[in-house]
């Protein structure tokens, strides 16, 4: 029963559908469902009593739509809206933008606003107008992020100063927070004056100037010293143009170099040489100045061109040599600090700015001066003499040796004629040496006094530079300062005693030393030296002539006492004995040519005495003679002795040849 009552409801209520249906009137394709069902209502309630009951007339009802039109608008992501705060929660604000749901920032976010309250506005940016949940996202910081750009852009576009907080320090410079963008500050454009201390300037407000931007890096480049340098153009305009030479400015200490030190004079800078800071001399401005110092300076002379001002502190004071006593004359002794040395002296201050020169043949009494640099250096105390002072020019002259005695003054005295010394060897010529005896004293020893037997050609060879030797003295020039000294004169002339040993025509040995163009130089016993012409050289041969280091034996062709002079010959050692080998037969012969023999025997010399040489010559021929006549008489009778005709011959050729031996050694 149920069943089938159930299927007769559900049939009538399918009818009853069905005949709405066919009751409905049907919609056309240019008409929504809505306005049916409205045209459909309207015409079956007659009354329309919401339409005759309005209250609002036409224009209220105007302004109402626009109202609520107002309050819903559409809302865009990517873009920056005005939003309230309504609520605050631990991790999140809710703010209303006029959406239909309200959009949530992190409380992160809002740091940076610690007093942040319920009702306060503020811009957020749209990140998502729906997210998967249907929920409103916001952020305060992207707001922040872009309107900073916009503000930065706009800053370089059209030259606005902005505000920053200098943050940190980092490499070359600062990191600048500027409205949430991070801008870099480079260390050389935060001031105008070199930056002593950068730790100072960390976390400090300041103004800068957007110099430079890299969109693509999102890089920022600010310059607070811009700014400065702004001003300070309009400062140095209006100073340079009220400047004038000899004007007096008050300025401060801005940096110093070591040659002078730049003065801030409130907006341009001059220079003050260090040459103008002190009437003395200084080696560094810092003796006298330091940084931030307030100083007042005299303008010397400007270069409105260059923009360049030059300026003088010691100028405003008198100088020394103005006030300088009028006691001070030649020949008072001072005393002064060595302020400069240089090659030919050093300058000794005597007050500030008041400068003498000792030069430096004024600083000993010795003639080898030293350089300056090796006895003194600057800041050494010295005593010295005025020897010339001229107040016109300002210039001073020292000395520091006359304050000691001239040894000289009593060099007679010290170093009498015949006194034997002991001194150091300063110098060497070619022609001697110079011994220093004590400083300012010093002596020649000639080449020639240096060894009785020894001939050299420089003195070098006898004795080395710094090295002591004995000297004696031989003669004193007092007007000339001068002394003649001796070193052989020490010892006994040794030729007094070679007049026996190296007779003239005696034989002796040595060894050749060396050989030049005039002969050699042969080197006998006890030491002795003596010349062999290059002539007298030849060896027996007649071919070759003898070379250093040969060792053979000749003959004593003279013998100069005098003069120190031994001259040799090798070529008579062989040409004597061949000339008096003479054939046993030639005793017989001798008598007869006897007369000849004296008729031939040498020419005296001009001078009208004979040599010694010859002398000799002949009684050698006389020895040989008569030796030869003794061994003639042991033989027959019968045997006929050879005549002997050659002999006066031999004696003219040997007299002759000495005569030219003795004009060739007087020659050389």
């Amino acid at each position: 029963m149920t069943e089938e009552t159930d299927k007769v409801n559900t049939t009538d209520e399918s009818q009853e559908g069905l005949q709405v249906e066919q009751t409905a009137p049907a919609a056309t394709s240019n008409e929504s469902v809505n306005d049916v069902f409205a045209s459909a209502n309207h015409e079956e309630d007659e009354d329309d009593w919401w339409i005759d009951g309005d209250e609002y007339s036409k224009k209220e009802r105007s302004n109402m739509e626009a109202m609520y039109a107002g309050t819903l608008r559409e809302f865009n992501e990517n873009e920056i809206v005005q939003g309230t705060v309504t609520s605050i929660g631990d991790k999140e604000v809710v703010l209303n933008i006029g959406f239909k749901s309200e959009g949530i920032v992190p409380v992160s976010e809002f740091r940076d606003t610690p007093n942040l309250k319920a009702g306060d506005s503020l811009e957020v940016y749209i990140e998502k107008v729906e997210d998967q949940n249907g929920q409103l996202l916001l952020s305060r910081r992207r707001a922040k992020h872009l309107r900073s750009w916009e503000t930065i852009n706009d800053s370089m576009d059209n030259d606005k100063v902005l505000t920053g907080h200098i943050m940190r320090r980092t490499k070359g410079g600062f990191v600048v927070d500027i409205n949430g963008i991070e801008a870099f500050l480079p260390g050389s454009q935060i001031d105008v004056k070199p930056v002593r201390d950068f730790d100072a300037f960390v976390g400090r407000d300041m103004e800068f100037k957007v110099v430079k931007i890299n969109h693509a890096y999102e890089n920022v480049v600010v310059s607070h010293k811009i700014l400065i340098e702004a001003k300070l153009e309009e400062q140095r305009k209006l100073i340079l143009q009220n400047l004038e030479k000899g004007q007096v400015l008050e300025g401060t200490v801005k940096n110093m170099t070591n040659f002078g030190v730049f003065i801030d004079l409130g907006g341009v800078d001059g220079l003050l040489h260090i040459t103008d800071i002190s009437w003395g001399r200084i080696n560094h401005p810092e003796e006298v100045l330091n940084l931030d110092d307030k100083v007042n300076i005299v303008v010397l002379d400007f270069d409105d061109a260059k923009k360049r001002i030059s300026l003088g502190m010691k100028q405003l004071t008198a100088h020394p040599w103005d006030s300088l006593s009028a006691e001070l004359s030649e020949g008072a002794v001072v005393k002064g600090r060595v302020v400069t040395v240089a090659d030919y002296g050093v300058f000794l201050e005597i007050l500030p700015g008041v400068e003498g020169l000792i030069h430096t043949s004024e600083m000993s009494w010795s003639q080898h001066s030293k350089n300056p640099g090796e006895q003194f250096k600057v800041g050494d105390e010295l005593d010295a003499m005025v020897l010339n002072i001229d107040r016109d020019e300002r210039k001073m002259s020292l000395g520091l040796k006359q304050l000691k005695t001239d040894p000289w003054d009593l060099i007679v005295q010290k170093y009498p004629v015949g006194s034997q010394h002991t001194g150091r060897v300063r110098n060497m010529t070619n022609y001697g040496l110079f011994v220093e005896l004590e400083e300012g004293v010093d002596g020649l020893v000639h080449i020639s006094d240096l060894s009785w037997t020894k001939k050299f050609n420089h003195p070098s060879e006898f004795i080395k530079g710094d090295e002591t030797l004995d000297v004696v003295v031989l003669e004193i020039d007092l007007e000339n300062r001068r002394l003649s000294l001796g070193h052989k004169q020490l010892t006994e002339d040794v030729w007094d005693k070679y007049v026996e040993i190296f007779s003239v025509g005696s034989t002796v040995s040595g060894t050749i030393k060396r050989i030049d163009s005039k002969g050699a130089i042969v080197e006998l016993e006890y030491g002795i030296e003596a010349t062999v012409p290059t002539k007298h050289l030849k060896t027996a041969d007649g071919q070759e002539e003898l070379k250093a280091d040969d060792a053979a034996e000749f003959v004593v062709i003279e013998f100069n006492k005098d003069a120190k002079r031994l001259m040799l010959s090798h070529t008579r050692t062989w040409q004597d004995d061949g000339e008096s080998s003479v054939p046993a037969a030639a005793s017989t012969r001798k008598k007869k040519a006897a007369t000849p023999a004296k008729a031939a025997a040498p020419k005296p010399a001009q001078s009208g005495s004979t040599t010694l040489g010859e002398i000799d010559v002949l009684a050698k021929l006389k020895e040989q003679m008569e030796a030869q006549e003794n061994k003639g008489k042991g033989k027959a009778k019968a045997e006929p002795a050879p005549e002997v005709v050659e002999a006066p011959e031999a004696a003219v050729e040997t007299s002759e040849a000495e005569t030219e031996e003795s004009s060739d050694s007087a020659e050389e």
